[in-house]
C-alpha cells in the first residue's frame, strides 16, 4: 500500500518528468530543411502547397515534423552557405525549392543527405540524377518546363496579339542553364512563327530598369519573360513597367497575372511545391531518394488578366477565354 506521502512525492516525481520527456520528443522530432534564395513574403501559396504535401505523407509541420528555413533574401550568392549550414544542422531531408541555384547548391553540399528540388531544366543534363526513372543518388525531384511549354507561350501570345513581329526576351544571366535554354527554345520557337527576337539581360533591379528604358527607345511589340527566381521576386516592378510602356507580356507562372501581368502560362508552382512536400515526407518516413523517380509536371494553367488587356485596349478571343484556366476580371 502507497502511504499517501509516498503517493505525493512519485507524483511529483512523475510530474518534474514530463517536460523533460516532452522535450525529448521535441528533439527527436525529424527536421526538413528548406533551402530558397528568395524570401517568404511572397511565396505564401507556395509554403502552404509545400505543407499540403506533407500533410499528404502523413506529417504536419510542429507535431510530427519540424522545418528549418533557410532563405537567401535574393541574394544568390548566400545559397552556398545556406545549404551547408542545413548540413551542418544535419537535416533530415533538404527542399531545394529555389529552382537550379538551391538544388545545385544542395548537391555540391552533401552527397549522404536527401535533397529533394524543383528545376525548371532537365534535371539529368544538370547533373542532378542519373535518370529520370533512377535518379540513382541523394537527389530526387520534380522537373516542371519543356521546350515545347515556351513555344506554347509564345504561340499563345501571338493569338492574343496577332499583330507582333518582334518580341523583347527578358532573361537572368546569372541563371546560366535557364536562360541558355531559354533562349534555345525562344529562338527556336519564334523562328518557325516568323518573329523577331530582341534579347535583353538582368540581374539586378538596376538592370531591369535599364532593360525597359531599351523598350521605350525600341518598341518592341511584346514581351516574354524567361522563368527564373530572381525574376519572379520582381514581378511587380516587371509588371508595373510592362504596364508604364504599354507591353503586352507573356509570364511563365500565374504570379504574374495575379500581380497584374497581361498573361501567364506554364506549371502549377504549387502544385509542383506540393509534389516536393511528398516526396520530402516520404523520405523522412523511410523512402530512399534513388528510389522515387523524378517526377514531370502534369498540371498546366493559362491565366489571363482581362483588366489589363482592356488597357492595353487588347480584345481577348473567345477561343482564348475559354481555353483559360483563369480569367482575373
Amino acid at each position: 500500500m502507497i502511504r499517501r506521502r509516498d503517493f505525493i512525492t512519485l507524483l511529483g516525481g512523475s510530474a518534474a518528468a514530463w517536460p523533460i520527456a516532452g522535450r525529448a520528443q521535441q528533439a527527436a522530432m525529424p527536421v526538413i530543411g528548406l533551402l530558397d534564395q528568395r524570401s517568404p513574403e511572397a511565396l505564401a501559396d507556395r509554403l502552404r502547397g509545400f505543407r499540403e504535401g506533407l500533410r499528404d505523407a502523413g506529417l504536419v509541420e510542429g507535431q510530427s515534423v519540424a522545418i528549418e528555413y533557410r532563405w537567401g533574401d535574393n541574394k544568390m550568392d548566400r545559397v552556398p552557405e545556406l545549404a551547408a549550414d542545413l548540413v551542418r544542422r544535419q537535416v533530415a531531408v533538404i527542399a531545394a525549392t529555389g529552382g537550379i541555384p538551391s538544388a545545385l547548391a544542395a548537391k555540391v553540399a552533401t552527397t549522404t543527405i536527401p535533397v529533394v528540388f524543383v528545376v525548371s531544366e532537365d534535371p539529368v543534363s544538370l547533373g542532378l540524377v542519373a535518370s529520370l526513372a533512377r535518379p540513382g543518388g541523394n537527389l530526387t525531384g520534380i522537373n516542371f518546363v519543356s521546350a515545347e511549354l515556351t513555344a506554347k507561350r509564345l504561340e499563345l501570345l501571338r493569338e492574343l496579339v496577332p499583330t507582333i513581329a518582334r518580341v523583347a526576351v527578358l532573361v537572368n544571366p546569372a541563371n546560366v542553364p535557364n536562360t541558355e535554354s531559354t533562349l534555345r527554345d525562344v529562338d527556336v520557337a519564334a523562328r518557325a512563327m516568323g518573329l523577331q527576337i530582341q534579347v535583353l539581360k538582368a540581374r539586378t533591379i538596376g538592370e531591369i530598369n535599364a532593360a525597359f528604358a531599351t523598350f521605350g527607345r525600341e518598341r518592341p511589340d511584346a514581351l516574354f519573360v524567361g522563368l527564373d527566381a530572381f525574376l519572379n521576386s520582381r514581378r511587380t516592378q516587371l509588371v508595373n513597367l510592362a504596364a508604364r510602356h504599354g507591353l503586352p507580356a507573356s509570364y511563365g507562372v500565374r504570379d504574374y497575372a495575379e500581380a497584374g501581368g497581361l498573361m501567364s502560362y506554364g506549371a502549377s508552382i504549387v502544385d509542383a511545391w506540393r509534389q516536393v512536400g511528398s516526396y520530402a515526407g516520404r523520405i523522412v518516413k523511410g523512402a530512399k531518394p534513388a528510389d522515387l523517380p523524378v517526377v514531370q509536371s502534369s498540371k498546366f494553367e493559362l491565366v489571363i488578366n482581362i483588366q489589363t488587356a482592356r488597357m492595353l485596349d487588347l480584345t481577348v478571343p473567345d477561343k482564348l477565354l475559354a481555353a483559360a484556366d483563369e480569367v482575373i476580371e
